[in-house]
């Protein structure tokens, strides 16, 4: 009988701390969303840093701390050259011109955090493809061309939740990408973005 007790006992025990820790945990998934900013260094067709990107992710908790979901982010770099005479098979012209870069990954995420209270810092990464464009514009004319390549970029952050009872909160991270997109048109061989977030966390 006292055997039966202590089990009893002891169940109750494990039951009510794995009712605490679950309670600790918080919320199983997140939401993300906000504004990009993407530099490209050492870019050989658009080496600029610039605001014009979004991004979107979304994921659940299987364990605590590690996560796995889906994300989507674009962004335009682009950079302005001199006018100078460009050559071609047909003759020549002589303008200023734009280089326009486009980039759109999407793919998968794995997340780690650290804690799970109001402020969560994470590790994550995140694996896709990264479609792209890329355009070059001579005053009335431009050229173009597109590629498809795999996507990697490792991205440390945080997500801030300051208010009580409430999912709503906001997101910070840095992140470095690498894509393998090639283009022989304009001798692009991979591309290197590196940048911050700035969002929402849901």
């Amino acid at each position: 009988m006292k055997m039966l007790r202590n089990i009893i006992l002891a169940a109750a025990v494990l039951f009510t701390a794995a009712v605490t820790a679950d309670a600790q945990v918080g919320k199983r998934w997140y939401i993300n969303a906000g504004w990009q900013f993407n530099a490209t260094p050492g870019s050989s067709y658009a080496e600029s840093a610039q605001g014009w990107g979004a991004y979107a992710e979304g994921g659940y908790y299987l364990m605590p701390r590690i996560a796995v979901g889906l994300f989507v982010n674009y962004g335009t770099n682009n950079e302005y050259f001199g006018r100078q005479t460009y050559y071609f098979d047909g003759g020549a012209v002589n303008t200023d011109m734009y280089h326009s870069l486009f980039q759109l990954p999407f793919g998968a995420t794995f997340r780690y955090r650290f804690t799970w209270t109001k402020f969560e810092p994470y590790v994550e990464a995140r694996l896709g493809a990264n479609y792209s464009d890329q355009y070059n514009y001579f005053g009335s004319m431009a050229a173009y061309d597109n590629n498809w390549g795999f996507y990697a970029s490792p991205e440390i952050g945080f997500t801030w939740h300051p208010f009580n009872k409430s999912n709503f909160g906001f997101q910070f991270a840095l992140y470095y990408s690498y894509a393998t997109n090639r283009s022989s048109a304009f001798s692009i061989n991979g591309m290197n973005n590196c940048g911050f977030r700035l969002g929402l966390a849901f």
